[in-house]
């Protein structure tokens, strides 16, 4: 990304709506995985938000991150007290079969990213039984400005997701939408009001009330999933997988 967007990750993922948001749905959908005993992996971790949160989740996993950037993984090794590597998802700096868990949020989109070539990584790293977790943005259709800011070059839909997975070798997949409620104002922000690629990210401090009021609905749709309703589209797509 922009070394400008990784200031604006790095003061906004403990507080803004969106990392909020993200970080517990991740968490929600990693919990149901029934993440086997193991060390995690944070694959892409960026400033380290996430990787915080899942040690605080799991304190009796150890955990650890991967950052392509070396001044966000010095970051990221800053913020959570955990060893975090500078290198690339294509080629992970692991050996085979080291992590239960890999969780990878929002990676797969970018432009540094060979998807099937980080998949097969992550595979590669996974013992036998671990669990994959993917955050990814949804529909070609939703490239803004915003994903020029972090160079996402790529989106997905829940089918294109779940495609990836089988292929790369992994089973028991599942794929859904979230950030669905909130996915008409997405549409408006980015195909009406800034729908130039010269507009800002996305990531930034919103006004209390609007945050509050964003993440509430953000909570409520969290509620919705917990009860089993399925929705039909959203902003971004929760996949996982299991190694055999």
């Amino acid at each position: 990304m922009e070394r400008a967007e990784y200031d604006l990750m790095d003061a906004a993922e403990d507080r803004m709506w969106w990392y909020r948001a993200l970080h517990a749905r991740a968490l929600d959908a990693l919990a149901r995985l029934r993440p086997p005993p193991g060390r995690l992996l944070d694959a892409g971790c960026g400033t380290g938000g996430f990787l915080t949160h899942l040690h605080r989740a799991w304190p009796d996993l150890p955990a650890a991150g991967l950052e392509y950037c070396p001044a966000a993984a010095a970051r990221a090794r800053a913020k959570s007290g955990l060893p975090v590597v500078a290198g690339s998802v294509n080629a992970m700096p692991f050996a085979g079969e080291s992590f239960s868990s890999v969780i990878s949020l929002d990676v797969l989109c970018h432009a540094a990213v060979e998807p099937r070539a980080a998949l097969a990584e992550m595979l590669r790293v996974l013992r036998p039984g671990g669990v994959l977790l993917l955050n990814l943005p949804a529909f070609d259709w939703l490239h803004s400005a915003h994903d020029i800011r972090v160079q996402n070059v790529r989106r997905f839909t829940a089918r294109t997701a779940a495609g990836l997975l089988r292929e790369a070798g992994l089973v028991q997949v599942r794929s859904h939408y979230w950030n669905s409620l909130l996915l008409p104002l997405m549409v408006l922000q980015r195909k009406i009001i800034a729908r130039g690629p010269h507009g800002p990210s996305d990531v930034g401090r919103y006004p209390t009330w609007l945050d509050r009021g964003l993440h509430a609905v953000t909570g409520l749709e969290r509620l919705l999933a917990a009860r089993g309703l399925p929705l039909p589209a959203g902003g971004s797509v929760l996949a996982t997988g299991r190694r055999p």
